[in-house]
């Protein structure tokens, strides 16, 4: 058994994830020993914790658009590893889904990340990851701390989640599209 089964064993015997477990629904993650890319996002969403893949959806084909990959490499490769906020999905909110639960990523996070070493970038997408990997190292606002990316390279690359609803997010920043995007296609090619 691999050092990532056990953990996963681990976090399946956790009481906290126990009404997952007795459902049979397994914690959605990858992690690999050859790494050097994790993705952080908020929680798996209805439709990924079906179908057991991760972004598998409207905004996953476009963070595989922005990060310049097909969807087999995405889901393929060894050097990219992905580490949600929580690894079950959480539950519908009055908007959108509920957030991670709290202590979750704190508990599981620092020990697949250990067992990660080659791990050169985590890029996180959203304010619950950006939150918990730069504290107050953020700017005001989410938008204020992406656009200041630079100054988390080359440990942390913030994004604005990919999802449809942030188009008009898009049009107000063409700054992202202009500076941000393309270092992250190049910080992938380079990983990959």
């Amino acid at each position: 058994m691999s050092v990532f089964e056990e953990i996963e064993q681990e976090i399946m015997a956790d009481p906290m994830n126990e009404t997952y477990t007795e459902r049979d629904v397994p914690p959605l993650f990858k992690a690999s020993k050859e790494a050097r890319i994790a993705i952080v996002g908020q929680a798996p969403g209805r439709k990924a914790e079906e179908s057991q893949l991760f972004w598998n959806d409207l905004s996953g084909d476009r963070l595989r658009e922005w990060m310049g990959i097909s969807r087999d490499v995405f889901y393929n490769t060894e050097y990219i590893a992905h580490l949600p906020m929580d690894f079950y999905y959480p539950g519908k909110a009055k908007s959108g889904d509920v957030p991670p639960r709290k202590g979750f990523a704190e508990k599981w996070h620092p020990q697949l990340l250990k067992e990660m070493p080659q791990v050169e970038t985590i890029i996180l997408i959203g304010s619950y990851a950006q939150k918990y990997y730069l504290g107050k190292r953020r700017e005001k606002n989410l938008t204020e701390t992406v656009r200041n990316f630079e100054q988390y390279l080359p440990n942390y690359l913030p994004l604005v989640h990919p999802s449809p609803l942030n188009y008009g997010w898009m049009k107000k920043n063409p700054w992202f599209e202009m500076e941000v995007l393309p270092t992250l296609k190049d910080l992938v090619k380079k990983s990959l």
